[in-house]
């Protein structure tokens, strides 16, 4: 897998979680621990994209 497909695969992941994290702060009965662990998961694909992009421009 090519750097940019694999940086494009965590962005859609990213945009997923994200929408998932809009759907369930809209809710009412939505579970905390699972919101806190979804900003988790968001926060260490958005790092992870960091750091490839970071790469990526050291590179060129």
């Amino acid at each position: 897998m090519s750097l940019q497909t694999h940086l494009a695969e965590l962005e859609k992941r990213h945009r997923a979680i994200e929408r998932e994290i809009d759907h369930a702060v809209t809710r009412p009965s939505s579970d905390d621990l699972k919101l806190v662990e979804l900003k988790r998961r968001k926060l260490q694909l958005k790092d992870q994209i960091s750091r490839l992009q970071a790469a990526a421009r050291s590179v060129h």
